[in-house]
């Protein structure tokens, strides 16, 4: 098909041509890092956390009088947690998935080595936190009794140096730092030159916090100290985790009527609220793309019956010289595929151009190529099905008719 008498209409009718490649080239650029946006999202709701979320639920307290024995206040609140009914396993933590707090370390391989190799996060373990969490050892061994430390022994190791002697790996982590699979047995180290042993890895245990924090969302290690900051997981059956968080709570004023309930909630509700940004996000963005691809259809609809009230007489006088429907159908539908086409080469240029914006401001990653094919044939049939129903009419006008027109 010759298109040079189509390209020569298009040159009479710039403006409008040029306000849809626009118009296009905009939605195209808008929508690629957008869903890509969006499929980075639905990937982090997806995300396993590693640990029983239906069975645990959570508190976090602190106390009211000055010069507390936290680790004795520790063991106290333990055995009262322990003792409430439903309660299959209780654990001192530091943080648990979907939490607020956040701790982290840089690990390095080599004692003299300046910057680490990666950054993970650090859960610590009192000797109950794999069953309470529901991990499973993978390799090696777990914690042996002479590992573990008692929080005011770790803490006055100094905060450059605790004397650490081992450490569980998320099996994610095992494999970034040691990718032969030669983690158990080696020495990683995070304090200060002191070397700490890996024994054994266990499953990806999710860090809590935002993706970026760490190198990666599972990078996480597991150390024998024993913390004593008044924060507790329990494990029960899932439809037990509301009386037993109450009756928790109640045991824990028992033993300690001068404390205050800080945080308390399952796991579940933990997650649901540290996705709900996530899910905002993801509807927000579903409902710029579907507004822009209707702003973009009618646009093109709009621009397309407007061409056709212009041509009445021309789509006549090529009628009456012999030209079928099915012509006058492939005239239109080759002019929006010229705009559709010009507006998609810009876009993708504009979709590259805002993707580099994106990662030098909010650490998004590098858009994947896929995304441009994808949208370049989703605006395509967009516009192909949004010039058919103006294509059609046109297509539709008798000769005669079309000749009064004028």
């Amino acid at each position: 098909m010759d298109i040079r008498p189509t390209l020569s209409m298009l040159s009479r009718q710039k403006i409008a041509a040029l306000l849809v490649v626009f118009e296009i080239a905009i939605s195209c650029a808008i929508i690629c890092n957008a869903v890509f946006i969006i499929s980075n999202r639905v990937a982090q709701l997806q995300l396993k956390s590693g640990v029983a979320e239906d069975e645990l639920v959570y508190l976090a307290t602190s106390s009211l009088l000055p010069d507390v024995n936290y680790d004795a206040l520790r063991k106290q609140d333990l055995a009262a947690l322990a003792a409430v009914p439903g309660v299959k396993a209780v654990s001192s933590i530091n943080q648990i998935p979907y939490g607020s707090n956040v701790w982290g370390s840089g690990i390095r391989l080599q004692p003299n080595q300046t910057r680490p190799t990666v950054h993970a996060t650090n859960y610590m373990d009192d000797g109950q936190l794999l069953p309470t969490f529901g991990l499973q050892l993978r390799e090696g061994r777990s914690f042996t009794p002479d590992e573990y430390l008692e929080n005011s022994a770790f803490t006055a190791g100094g905060s450059t140096s605790p004397a650490v002697p081992s450490v569980l790996l998320s099996h994610s982590l095992a494999k970034s730092l040691f990718p032969f699979g030669n983690a158990v047995g080696s020495n990683i180290y995070v304090w200060g030159s002191k070397p700490t042993q890996v024994v054994g890895i266990v499953d990806d245990l999710l860090a809590p916090g935002e993706a970026g924090e760490f190198s990666s969302r599972f990078d996480s290690m597991v150390f024998p100290v024993r913390v004593s900051n008044g924060a507790y997981a329990l494990r029960t059956r899932p439809e037990q985790r509301e009386a037993v968080l109450k009756a928790a709570i109640a045991a824990l004023n028992k033993a300690d009527p001068n404390r205050i309930i800080e945080e308390q909630g399952t796991v579940t509700h933990m997650r649901d609220a540290f996705q709900h940004r996530d899910r905002s996000v993801i509807w927000l963005l579903l409902a710029v793309c579907i507004a822009l691809l209707a702003v973009t259809a009618f646009g093109i609809v709009g621009l397309a019956s407007f061409w056709v009230q212009q041509r009445t007489r021309q789509i006549g006088i090529r009628r009456a010289l012999g030209a079928t429907r099915k012509h006058i159908l492939r005239n239109f539908q080759l002019e929006n595929l010229l705009l559709s086409s010009a507006g998609i080469f810009v876009g993708l240029i504009l979709a590259y151009a805002l993707n580099m914006f994106l990662m030098s401001r909010y650490e998004l990653p590098r858009l994947p190529l896929v995304y441009l094919p994808v949208a370049a044939v989703l605006l395509l049939l967009l516009g192909q099905i949004a010039v058919l129903g103006p294509a059609r009419r046109a297509a539709a006008v008798p000769p005669a008719v079309a000749t009064r027109a004028a």
